[in-house]
């Protein structure tokens, strides 16, 4: 499961306006969580010489030949803060011309100078757009083209979420996750996918998905339903935009800790599984950032021509993990820590 995400969307956002980065920018590389203990290492604690799954290689480093993506634009929503900022430094470190869309122009800019300072050659632009409404999209591919050229990818990470219980949710609530969760990427893919259709161009399309697209997702009713329609969606376009060249795929990461977490998520998580989370993982750790950054590349990179329609679960396995006997049944109102129902 991937429960982060905003709160809930802004109010709709100002027209896009992408712009090209200044050549010159000091903001330091984006920071990550420290690496974790590698092959050999003693496991988290009460789990002694159970090693876990290896940590991956340093920060930088990548699987693919460098420069891979030059030349090569990426649009990547949500991609200001969290994952899809640690997605876009991959591309960025690929020297693939960047495309950043967000509601909020501060991390934006943010995110556009830390990245900048990372580019083999590729350029960043930034551009505030509310995804859900499809002038505004049409706007952002405008500015895309107008500042690099057609985005050739397209990473739809840009979602909404908060944990409620399902009585709870508001009409407002169920909205604010679908319309931007659901609706948004559609916008999105739908207008990538109608410019290459028209230009006659390959593309390559990577949906962010969350493993309760699956499973249901108590606590997350809202967002599991988008998460099951994006897949579905995936699924769908793949087969009927194959024969033009665009490849769909999904990419699902499990637990992911970053700075940029929301403080309910956050404390969700603490009051649900207070102490390390390691031990509640079949690796014995959680995800790196950078390592959902090398599963986005690896697919819309010349490696993966023949991969469409399929969803990657990068979570160390979390998600399959089933106990040999199920732990009582605790509401998910006691999960969330609230009171007894009201009408």
């Amino acid at each position: 499961m991937n429960p982060s995400g905003p709160r809930v969307p802004a109010p709709s956002a100002p027209a896009a306006g992408a712009e090209p980065a200044d050549a010159a920018r000091t903001a330091p590389p984006p920071a990550e969580t420290p690496a974790v203990p590698s092959a050999g290492q003693a496991g988290p604690p009460g789990l002694p010489g159970l090693p876990g799954l290896p940590g991956p290689p340093a920060l930088g480093a990548s699987a693919l030949p460098a420069r891979t993506f030059e030349g090569a634009v990426a649009l990547v929503t949500g991609g200001g803060t969290g994952l899809g900022k640690a997605i876009a430094a991959e591309f960025a470190r690929l020297s693939a011309h960047l495309v950043l869309a967000g509601r909020r122009a501060e991390p934006l800019q943010r995110a556009r100078d830390e990245l900048d300072q990372l580019g083999e050659g590729g350029r960043v632009s930034a551009a505030v757009c509310d995804i859900r409404d499809p002038e505004r999209v049409a706007e952002l591919f405008d500015a895309a083209e107008a500042a690099f050229g057609l985005p050739g990818i397209l990473v739809n990470n840009a979602a909404a979420n908060f944990p409620v219980p399902a009585e709870d949710l508001s009409p407002n609530g169920w909205r604010a996750v679908v319309d931007t969760t659901l609706t948004g990427t559609w916008f999105t893919t739908r207008e990538f996918g109608r410019r290459h259709l028209a230009a006659g161009t390959p593309g390559s399309i990577v949906n962010i998905g969350a493993s309760y697209a699956w499973t249901g997702g108590p606590g997350f009713a809202h967002s599991a339903a988008a998460k099951a329609g994006v897949k579905s969606l995936t699924e769908s376009l793949a087969v009927e935009w194959g024969p033009y060249g665009i490849q769909v795929n999904g990419l699902v990461p499990g637990l992911f800790p970053h700075e940029d977490m929301t403080g309910d998520i956050r404390a969700g998580l603490d009051r649900a599984a207070p102490g390390p989370r390691d031990r509640r993982q079949p690796a014995l750790r959680t995800g790196l950032p950078r390592e959902i950054g090398w599963a986005a590349t690896f697919l819309t990179s010349p490696y993966a021509r023949f991969i469409t329609g399929h969803t990657l679960v990068v979570d160390g396995a979390n998600w399959q993990r089933r106990a040999l006997v199920s732990p009582e049944v605790v509401p998910v109102r006691e999960q969330l820590g609230r009171g007894p129902f009201r009408d």
